[in-house]
């Protein structure tokens, strides 16, 4: 039995040795693959410096019209004719919609008789053959009975208030007007009509720039369907207060729409310049990702070593873009070539750009 264990004992022992023979020969490989920082890497370094920008802020809108109206009589009553149907273009003043008249006329026979009554105390007072209370009963009842007429004839033939198109049409003629709400926007009406040229948008704007924007201010306002063209805007309105929620302010921009290329509803971006100002911009294949997140980051030339330094993008200009560090100063040698290879504190071989 004793034999058999000393047997066993020498082959434990056999591997053992043959374990430390292999450990002793990967040590000069490990130990080398531990030290990346003695390895040198050729790159290439350019001086930041501070540009001056022209700041620009951009937002996206939808297009709405200039003005929108829903045209209906002040009240209930048949109506006898409309004049225009969807997508017509009318003028400011032109007659739309006709309503019955039959009030009208009857409020018509009343103002003669009112008139008659009036004008025949009228020249009694003047002989002082009627008091001056009966007079004035007269003179009342006249005036209450035209302003009716001048109301029923405004409200029995509807003109349009703007120049604009005819977008929706509710009823058809010898149809009850109800005077109930029976649009989107929870109003009652007859037609909708719109003023599209020129057109508005709304855009809610971060109160860091509140100070900033004024009335009258340039706008461009850019649609994915027209990719080659930019459209001129002004800032028209400027809202006074700010949204506790999203701590941002409405402002309505004007857009000239003299060919009509445009239309309410249709989706564009709107780009404000700013003042002028320093910023540091850099060549844009300079900044790396870090992998998985969306931090950002370049390297600098620190005595022959490699710094890391996280910035933040601001804006684009075609291959430059401006970043944003406590960080990075002006003066600072920024890695523009090689910068994928390194890390922090490699070490690095300057080579001079062509």
């Amino acid at each position: 039995m004793k034999r058999i264990k000393m047997k066993k004992l020498g082959f434990t022992g056999v591997f053992i040795t043959g374990m430390l023979l292999m450990y002793g020969c990967m040590q000069p490989e490990a130990k080398e693959a531990t030290n990346p920082s003695e390895k040198e890497y050729p790159v290439k370094v350019r001086k930041v410096k501070m540009e001056n920008i022209t700041r620009t802020v951009d937002y996206t809108a939808n297009l709405t019209a200039f003005e929108e109206v829903y045209l209906a009589p002040a009240s209930p009553g048949r109506i006898e004719e409309i004049f225009v149907d969807v997508g017509d273009r009318v003028l400011a003043g032109q007659s739309l919609i006709r309503m019955d008249r039959t009030q009208l006329q009857q409020a018509k026979i009343q103002l003669q008789n009112a008139r008659s009554n009036y004008m025949r105390l009228d020249t009694l007072y003047g002989l002082e053959s009627v008091s001056e209370q009966q007079y004035e009963q007269a003179k009342t009842q006249y005036e209450v009975t035209l302003a009716n007429v001048e109301f029923l004839e405004e409200n029995t033939r509807l003109e349009s208030p703007i120049d604009g198109v005819v977008t929706a049409r509710y009823y058809e003629a010898r149809e009850m007007y109800s005077g109930a709400p029976n649009t989107q926007a929870g109003k009652a009406a007859v037609i909708t009509l719109m003023q599209i040229d020129p057109l508005k948008a709304f855009v809610n704007i971060s109160e860091r720039y509140f100070p900033e924007i004024k009335k009258g201010m340039k706008a461009r306002v850019r649609l994915d369907m027209y990719p080659n063209e930019t459209f001129e805007g002004r800032i028209h309105l400027v809202h006074p207060t700010v949204d506790e929620t999203t701590r941002t302010f409405k402002t309505e921009i004007i857009i000239e729409n003299p060919d009509e290329k445009l239309r309410p509803g249709m989706f564009a971006r709107v780009y404000i310049e700013m003042q002028n100002e320093q910023a540091l911009v850099i060549p844009a294949i300079s900044v790396l990702q870090q992998e998985g997140t969306n931090n950002r980051y370049i390297y600098v030339n620190d005595n022959g070593t490699a710094r890391k330094i996280n910035v933040t993008l601001g804006k684009r200009f075609d291959d430059r873009v401006e970043v944003i560090s406590e960080e990075l100063h002006e003066g600072h040698e920024l890695v523009v070539s090689g910068q994928a290879n390194l890390m922090e504190g490699a070490k690095m071989t300057l080579v001079s750009e062509e």
